[in-house]
């Protein structure tokens, strides 16, 4: 069993159009997308951390069958955000995996969390990898950590950085696993990125 924190708490300001999981993608809000995925993928719990206009997200996607919850201190940064999804996940289930997920990343499919949780190590963290032009393989997200790591990850996840502080001072506890191409992993984060959203962008392979 792996619980699943779907980190959806900002406020899309550099988009100015409000909170991105709200983002139409595919004819419904971008969030309910990545709850599905996240679910078909074999995720058997997903807590959604929201934060930014959470009445409005909670309004206007259909979140059933996930597991809300507003973080107050949203503003402080991803990294409250981390500690809050975290923190319930643990105490749901002490024992078991964590997958972390951002509500911008629309090409993130139910077979990219299957293929995480497939290679899935004790006392490791599995990394998405998407694979460059130039060769290589660029880190990304979702990411899957053994409870003891999760809980370790989140104690270091300050202001806007999650988990990076702590990946980048464990290297050699991370598995980088393949799971496409570098269009694959991309998230949303300049308006440039809302062709991401468009049939034929790469994206429209379903969850």
């Amino acid at each position: 069993m792996v619980n699943a924190v779907l980190l959806a708490a900002g406020a899309g300001a550099r988009l100015g159009l409000g909170p991105k999981a709200l983002l139409p993608f595919k004819g419904r809000p971008l969030i309910e997308h990545l709850a599905a995925a996240l679910r078909d993928g074999g995720c058997s719990r997903v807590i959604v951390v929201l934060g930014a206009e959470s009445w409005r997200v909670k309004s206007a996607a259909d979140l059933s069958g996930t597991l809300p919850l507003t973080n107050p201190d949203w503003e402080s940064g991803m990294g409250s955000s981390f500690r809050t999804g975290v923190a319930e996940a643990l105490r749901l289930a002490p024992r078991e995996p964590v997958l972390l997920a951002l509500a911008d990343q629309p090409g993130l499919t139910a077979g990219t969390v299957a293929r995480l949780l497939a290679h899935a190590a004790p006392a490791r963290v599995s990394c998405a990898g998407y694979r460059l032009p130039t060769g290589g393989m660029r880190r990304g997200h979702p990411v899957l950590f053994a409870p003891q790591l999760a809980r370790a990850a989140a104690a270091t996840a300050l202001g806007d950085a999650g988990a990076r502080a702590f990946l980048a001072a464990h290297p050699g506890l991370v598995d980088l696993v393949d799971c496409g191409s570098e269009l694959d992993g991309r998230d949303i984060d300049t308006p440039a990125d809302l062709a991401l959203l468009e049939p034929g962008s790469g994206n429209e392979t379903g969850a």
